[in-house]
């Protein structure tokens, strides 16, 4: 378990990698979100082609992201109270079966539609557990001075499964959806295995009881941070504006004509820019001027979702999409580095959860409120109108939070 005393400091390379149970952890998580993104491919673009309906959509969006919300106040209470071995487990096990019950629905037909959204509403619950749970245990598996450089790895091993699942999800899907969730189901058994093998045990001897000011102890305590509180903010709002992913569908079909595939790869190149940049960020050490940097990538996410909506030419589209996930890797990596670092163990769990639940509101419903736009004013009207609002609100949280502006290093004194 990491030494809570030390300073932060800057290690490089593949010093986390040192930690046999954090090999584990990134082994597990390589597996099960190349399995889940390649799901989430799969299904959107199985309902856009089944049903044409770009409302759908957003629904997938709000599905997933419902149970984050409904459950914000228990997820990070759990990561915080039990085993975060045995429940980051638990969650793979929730995800496979959400894999085999759309292996099910498949091979069925696809009769209906309202049971692809019940599924997605269980796989939520298993994300909704998983983050605060994955993300608290980070720290306990490698010290604190090597604590920048495993968030640096395990933010961009999410990463990598980002890439490689849309991608293998989009050329799987030319054989049969029903490829793809088989192979998403091995996928979370290698998770489920790998998990297992943790040696490192969190659990509370000394449990709080639960209460209202326990559960809502992160809350409160990123509230009382401003530099975490506005970070938050920022990423909420920027994200939820610019969020485009959800009309990948309709891009790669109707706008790009690159059928299935070509929105894997959308995806990917997304998921591409942030592993460069997350892959540099392991090399490097963030020790000054981390506020403006944060500021200045949001702004290229603003303008390069602008350049997405603006594109007909695939290469340039996928261009955009690299300098989306490049930008937008940085930011989180800043982010989730002042939260680690400036957070109590004992409470990492809960902040981690009020991090989750942001997070989940600009993915799942910036997803929703890009769909619904672009049901009302057109798919590339509502991706403009996301990109200019992603830089409105840059500007804005420059002025609404200048210590963040003013942050130059990352360390416990914020």
């Amino acid at each position: 378990m990491s030494d809570e005393s030390a300073p932060a400091s800057g290690s490089r390379g593949f010093a986390a990698f040192r930690s046999r149970d954090f090999r584990l952890l990134i082994f597990g998580k390589v597996f099960s979100w190349t399995g889940l993104h390649m799901m989430m491919v799969a299904i959107a673009y199985q309902v856009y082609d089944l049903t044409g309906d770009v409302m759908n959509l957003a629904y997938i969006g709000l599905s997933i992201f419902a149970p984050a919300m409904g459950l914000a106040l228990f997820t990070g209470y759990v990561a915080d109270r039990f085993d975060r071995r045995l429940v980051l487990a638990l969650c793979f096990v929730v995800m496979l079966a959400s894999a085999l019950l759309f292996l099910t629905i498949t091979l069925a037909g696809m009769p209906d539609i309202w049971p692809v959204f019940a599924v997605l509403v269980l796989l939520g619950v298993g994300r909704a557990f998983y983050m605060p749970a994955a993300n608290s245990l980070v720290p306990n598996l490698v010290p604190v001075t090597d604590l920048p450089n495993a968030i640096a790895w395990n933010t961009s091993i999410h990463k990598i499964g980002q890439v490689v699942g849309p991608a293998l999800g989009g050329m799987l899907y030319l054989v049969g959806p029903e490829i793809v969730y088989a192979t998403a189901s091995l996928c979370f058994v290698i998770g489920i295995i790998a998990t297992s093998l943790i040696r490192t045990k969190v659990e509370r001897t000394g449990r709080e009881p639960i209460s209202l000011g326990t559960l809502l102890a992160g809350l409160t305590y990123v509230y009382s941070k401003n530099v975490l509180f506005g970070a938050i903010t920022l990423d909420l709002f920027v994200v939820l504006l610019g969020g485009v992913t959800a009309l990948f569908p309709v891009f790669a079909k109707d706008i790009l004509e690159v059928g299935a595939s070509g929105a894997g790869f959308m995806r990917s190149a997304m998921a591409a820019g942030a592993v460069v940049s997350g892959l540099a960020l392991t090399q490097i050490a963030l020790d000054r001027a981390v506020g403006r940097i944060l500021f200045f990538t949001i702004f290229i996410y603003g303008a390069a979702t602008l350049l997405f909506g603006l594109s007909e030419i695939y290469w340039l589209s996928l261009l955009a999409m690299g300098l989306i996930g490049a930008s937008d890797m940085i930011s989180v990596y800043i982010r989730v580095t002042l939260l680690q670092i400036a957070t109590p163990d004992e409470m990492r769990g809960r902040v981690s959860a009020v991090n989750s639940v942001f997070t989940g509101a600009s993915n799942e419903i910036g997803e929703f409120r890009a769909g619904a736009m672009a049901a009302l004013i057109g798919v590339v009207p509502a991706v403009l109108v996301g990109g200019v609002g992603a830089i409105i609100v840059t500007a804005a949280g420059w002025k609404l939070f200048p210590d963040l502006v003013k942050v130059e290093r990352m360390d416990r004194e914020l």
